[in-house]
């Protein structure tokens, strides 16, 4: 069975001083103090220690057969965005990531599926580089789950939407400075509590801005399973039907009527929780996804959804099909 994991992470094995280079900012730059270990530096402060598999391409083929997957869909980590800093200079930084991982996909190209980076903070550069992704043969990009604490349905980012579907590029969201994140930073509440959050955010923001109504073409995917939104749906169509004149103030379609329209992740780390979410969001757009190499993921990816005792279209549709039409891929690409 066909098994694509969809929600990976890499990083190029060497990173050029972006801080010295521009002269500012907490770019992140990699020291590899160990054998088969880097830090990963966040301008002149430890961020966290990363292994070899976080770069190393070969190395994580033989490491994720080990659990019967063949193909990787590859991003960067989200720390790398970098949409804080210079737009020109966020550009630059794209560019090099995204060099980096079509030529991994280039040099493997039955074990890897690659989305690029954007400088989201300036539409037009951050179209710009999309057009070179698909030129490169990216089928899509990760972007974060809001930029620079501005929500998605911000106007100045619907023509990068618009352009992701008239250039049938797939969007991959990923929480990423999350909200109250200094006010919480104690017992890793920023990825226990934030990031669900965070991702709840993005898909109320698109759905209650009219993205999706506006572009019904756009493939979106949302990470971790939706993240809060799926579990508190009740709760937010609630809140839509008794004050619409705080809610549907940009698009008066009740949000229940957008689940099976975009796709999750299945990374629940709970079968109770997965079976609710395939019965909520639909079979069809639920996809394979480990968060590989880091701990919080899944990373015996999907090994809990072949225990679920799920009909075999199910999980032939998870750990493949789903995640192929979202990218609008072929099998016969294997």
């Amino acid at each position: 069975m066909l098994k694509i994991d969809m929600h990976t992470h890499i990083i190029p094995e060497h990173l050029p001083r972006f801080a010295e280079k521009f002269g500012y900012g907490d770019f992140i730059h990699l020291v590899h103090h160990k054998p088969g270990f880097a830090n990963m530096i966040k301008g002149d402060k430890f961020f966290r220690e990363i292994e070899s598999n976080c770069w190393d391409a070969k190395e994580r083929i033989k490491e994720y057969a080990t659990h019967q997957t063949q193909v990787q869909v590859v991003c960067t980590i989200p720390v790398m965005f970098s949409y804080w800093a210079n737009p020109k200079d966020c550009l630059e930084l794209s560019r090099f990531l995204n060099d980096d991982i079509a030529a991994t996909v280039a040099d493997h190209p039955k074990n890897y599926l690659a989305l690029g980076t954007i400088p989201m903070q300036d539409p037009h550069l951050a179209i710009q580089e999309l057009e070179r992704c698909k030129s490169i043969g990216l089928p899509g990009i990760q972007i974060g789950s809001n930029i620079n604490d501005k929500n998605l349905n911000a106007p100045e980012f619907f023509p990068i939407f618009e352009a992701c579907q008239a250039l049938n590029m797939a969007v991959f969201v990923h929480p990423w400075n999350m909200m109250g994140f200094h006010s919480m930073e104690k017992y890793w509440l920023p990825w226990l509590v934030g990031m669900p959050a965070e991702t709840s955010r993005a898909i109320c923001s698109m759905v209650f801005g009219g993205i999706f109504e506006r572009l019904p073409k756009l493939r979106v995917c949302f990470a971790h399973a939706g993240g809060a939104f799926l579990p508190t749906i009740g709760r937010i169509e609630h809140g839509f039907n008794c004050r619409p004149d705080l809610v549907a103030v940009d698009n008066d379609v009740n949000p229940r009527e957008y689940l099976g329209k975009f796709w999750i992740d299945c990374i629940t780390h709970d079968a109770r929780m997965l079976q609710y979410i395939l019965e909520t969001a639909g079979t069809d757009k639920v996809c394979l996804g480990s968060d590989y190499p880091f701990p919080l993921g899944d990373l015996e990816i999907g090994a809990f959804i072949e225990e679920m005792d799920l009909p075999k279209a199910t999980v032939e549709a998870i750990f493949a099909k789903n995640t192929l039409k979202w990218l609008d891929l072929e099998t016969a690409v294997f």
